[in-house]
């Protein structure tokens, strides 16, 4: 397994090789990472939309503002999706721990998780939906 993963992960059932789910201490911030043949993905779900990102992009026709993504190339971005990665049983990754899988990285903090590209891009979305920035 390439992943880099926190001790209180290592045994949680919602990790396989190339994927990891997992959840803020509050709950309200989901994450996936897969490692698929595109490269590393990670994307985190707000539990509620982001009021910072309400306008939809063209031909959206799902949910908007809710899902934040990042590659390991390129720049931090919403997603259009169907589903949430929203699963009350991902485990909880502890604030100061940090997931790692390809190259790709989040990190988990008292005011919401940061989730980066070798670039040095990435999402940041916090604990309340207030507060969410791509980069």
């Amino acid at each position: 397994m390439r992943a880099l993963l926190a001790l209180t992960l290592l045994a949680s059932p919602a990790l396989g090789d190339g994927y990891a789910a997992f959840q803020s201490p509050t709950g309200t911030i989901h994450c996936v990472m897969s490692d698929g043949e595109g490269g590393t993905e990670a994307r985190c779900d707000l539990q509620a939309l982001s009021h910072d990102f309400t306008r939809p992009a063209g031909g959206c026709s799902f949910g908007w503002g809710q899902a934040f993504v990042i590659n390991e190339r390129g720049k931090g971005h919403l997603a259009c999706e169907p589903e949430t990665v929203m699963d009350r049983g991902n485990p909880i990754l502890p604030c100061g721990s940090v997931v790692s899988m390809g190259g790709v990285s989040c990190v988990s903090a008292r005011t919401g998780i940061t989730c980066t590209n070798g670039s040095g891009n990435g999402f940041y979305i916090a604990r309340t939906a207030w507060a969410a920035r791509l980069f």
